[in-house]
């Protein structure tokens, strides 16, 4: 994950996009890009969305939109010094506590 971090920060600093990662544009552009995946599955019903992969072309667009959303995630941990991998972890535990498994699972 390190890599693909610093090869975003490389890919933005070549281009002098630097000045415009702030938190508060990454976090919009991440929204921007988590919408645009959600419009992909706007009208399907349950059962053509979990078919999607299925259609090479809606698969495309689906990875695409994955890709989108996970590289504005990861450069928003590295502006602002998040692990993601470590935050998952930390949230998984607390999540954990706060929902236990019903007895028997």
């Amino acid at each position: 994950m390190r890599r693909l971090q610093r090869r975003l920060a490389e890919f933005a600093a070549v281009r002098d996009w630097q000045p415009y990662h702030t938190p508060k544009n990454l976090a919009a552009a991440l929204s921007v890009e988590a919408s645009e995946l959600v419009e992909i599955f706007q009208w399907l019903t349950p059962e053509e969305s979990a078919r999607v992969m299925e259609d090479p072309e809606s698969a495309h667009r689906v990875a695409d939109e994955v890709a989108d959303v996970l590289a504005y995630l990861l450069q928003f941990c590295e502006v602002l010094g998040i692990d993601a991998l470590a935050a998952l972890s930390a949230k998984i535990d607390r999540n954990e506590q706060r929902f236990p498994a019903p007895p028997g699972k």
